[in-house]
Order: structure tokens, then sequence, then C-alpha cells
């Protein structure tokens, strides 16, 4: 992923012809010439998100990206507001948010592109308000693999836990509705218990541990984010005597979301059996170059791209679909997979 000055001047160019760039936009503060981008990360508590803020100045560097301070709304819409009105305040031309609550941020939106500044969501996409460019992995799509593998390695037959994460996010219904439709339609025999953690590891360990004494015959566990969900559930197995070996009849078959290195390493041991790689390293890459674009003027289209993604339209803009592939005991040392490249 690491590109030097020269290479990734090239590299950017390359991507905006791919991506179907369409014309070039003079107005307001986007407009070519560059300008000050500010950054909200929505917190600090999840594997998966420290290791995105960790590739972001990283990125920012690599593409010429004026990055302002960062700003950390630790998972509370209130203080993302407060944040970015302080980073436009202190002179942000375009903002790059992850906004937890996608239904809350809308008025911020607005008032955004009232002063035509231009916003790059990561991960999650905003349910109202006008956004640039949403940069984001399709994430119907993991819960449909989720229900596809547990499926097939439980015969259709069973019963497994959705330990969900927030339904006021975007992320959380994409991922929570599609497992259950897909185990609705393909596996009917399956019988799915679903636990809204809210993305807390506190609340996901207290969830499996009740349900497990419920029901002691759990053969499978989909965790909606590793980053926060697998300390917890390893935790809870362990005390059940059920963290044992993919071969051992008291095994639970475990798929996450995140892919990162703790999972990947968890994957290796067998304590869990798969999981969907989001892409942190391309999540800021893309935050990063699409934040830069708007500020060049530069506008897309939708269609394929050159780096293994689709870009959609949105009601409320664009979103860049980035590939999120499923890691399982036979590519888990693949090199290509960011967990395996975080040092």
């Amino acid at each position: 992923m690491k590109l030097g000055p020269v290479v990734a001047g090239a590299a950017l160019m390359a991507v905006v012809a791919a991506c179907g760039s369409s014309s070039t936009s003079t107005t307001g503060s986007g407009a070519a010439g560059g300008g000050k981008v500010g950054i909200d990360y929505p917190r600090a508590d999840s594997d998966f998100w420290n290791s995105y803020i960790k590739y972001v100045p990283q990125m920012a560097a690599e593409q010429k990206v004026d990055l302002m301070p960062p700003t950390n709304s630790q998972n509370d819409v209130a203080k993302l507001v407060s944040n970015v009105q302080a980073l436009v305040g202190q002179g942000a031309k375009a903002i790059v948010m992850a906004p937890q609550d996608t239904g809350a941020i809308a008025t911020t939106l607005q008032q955004l592109e009232n002063k035509k500044i231009p916003v790059v969501s990561v991960d999650t996409r905003p349910d109202k308000g006008k956004v640039s460019m949403v940069v984001r992995a399709d994430n119907r799509a993991y819960g449909t693999k989720a229900c596809e593998f547990l499926g097939e390695k439980l015969g259709g037959k069973g019963k497994v836990v959705q330990l969900m994460g927030s339904l006021s996010s975007i992320n959380g219904r994409d991922r929570a509705e599609a497992f259950r439709e897909c185990m609705k339609t393909k596996f009917p025999g399956i019988t799915v218990f679903e636990e809204p953690t809210e993305w807390e590891g506190s609340k996901a360990a207290s969830m499996l541990q009740t349900r497990l004494e419920q029901n002691p015959d759990i053969k499978g566990i989909y965790m909606h984010a590793g980053g926060v969900h697998l300390a917890p559930t390893l935790q809870v197995l362990k005390q059940k005597n059920l963290l044992v070996p993919p071969g051992d009849p008291k095994h639970v078959f475990v798929i996450s979301n995140d892919g990162i290195p703790e999972e990947l390493e968890a994957i290796r041991k067998g304590e869990i059996d798969a999981t969907v790689s989001q892409p942190a390293d391309l999540y800021a890459k893309y935050a990063m170059f699409y934040a830069k674009a708007s500020l060049d003027g530069k506008t897309f289209k939708p269609g394929p791209t050159d780096h293994d993604s689709t870009i959609i339209q949105l009601p409320n803009g664009l979103e860049d679909q980035l590939p999120a592939p499923l890691v399982t005991k036979d590519n888990v040392d693949d090199k290509n997979l960011w967990g395996n490249q975080v040092k």
C-alpha cells in the first residue's frame, strides 16, 4: 500500500480516470486549489478503528493532503457535531467523518452543504444529508457471507447467535438484515438468536453468556465487529469450555467482521473459523483521496474502478464499495490482507 510521492500522484490520476471523473467544479470552497481537510475519528476503543487511525496520517502524507489535527467523537454523535463545528471554525474546507449514528448527522451534513464544504463518510453511510463520497464496503454482503459460512458448517440445522452492532447504524442494520434474510431463505432449519450489543464488548459478553446458559446446544456465532466482540466472545467460550478445535464435537463455529490481526491469529489457532476483512488501510487511503479530489473539483460517476471496487449511486451521493474478502484457514496467511501487514 505504500507509495512514494511521485507514484502516489500518478496513482491518484489513474484512479480518477478509472472511477469516471466527469467534470471539474469551480464553485464554492471545494473549488480546485486544495485546502485543509478536517477529520473526526469515531472511537478509540476498537482494534479496527485504532488500525484505521494509524493508517490515516500515512495515507495523507503519501497523497499530500493538508490534514488538520484530528478529533475523536468517541461514539457520541453530539461530540461529532461539536468537533465538526470546531474543525470548520479552524478552516477545514473538507470533512472526513465516520458517524456511528447514521440518522442523527443529517442536520450537520445540511449545514456543511450550505457552506459548500464536501464530506467524505468512512465505513458508514449517512441516512440523509449530502455526501461527496461514502468510502465503505458492501455491509449486506458481510451478513450474507456470514450466513452462508455458518449455514454450510452446521449443515443447515441448529442454533446460532448473531451479536449485532448498533441498529442506529446503517452497518448494524445492513449486516443484521442480510444475515437474517439469508438464514430464513437458505437455511430455514437454523434458529437465529439476535443480540443488539451497540458495538460494546461488555454487552456482547453478557448477552452471549445468558444465551448459552439458556441454549447450551448453540453451534454458531456471528460477530458484527471483531474489534469489539472478539475478546469477550473468546472469554465466554473459554469459561464454558467451548473454546476447542474445529474437529472437536463441542466446537462452536464463529465468523466475524473486521479482519484485525487478532482475528487472523484466532483463525490460525482454531479459536474462530472465519472473518470478513474490512479494509482499514483502503478506508484511510480512499478517504484521503476523495477528500483531496473534492477540493480539487473532481467529480465521479457510478461504475467500476481500477482498485477492484464499484461506485454506486445513493439518494444523497455516491459510495465506493471497496472489496472485503472472506478469510478462513485456507487464506489467512495471505500477505495482501491488511491484518497481516500491521506491525
